[in-house]
């Protein structure tokens, strides 16, 4: 069965593509984008496989 771990981060809207590269190049697949406490924020829900 596979295992996966989880991980959430702010995405500052001015830097979008570069923080979602960034967490891409660490194997990080992105699950989905939600809104903060703000208009000006939003969080990213990443996941990726455990390794065992």
């Amino acid at each position: 069965m596979e295992k996966w771990e989880y991980l959430t981060a702010p995405l500052l809207i001015h830097n979008t593509k570069m923080i979602l590269d960034t967490f891409g190049e660490d194997g990080w697949e992105l699950v989905t984008v939600l809104p903060g406490q703000n208009s000006e924020q939003l969080v990213a829900y990443f996941k990726r496989k455990k390794e065992q």
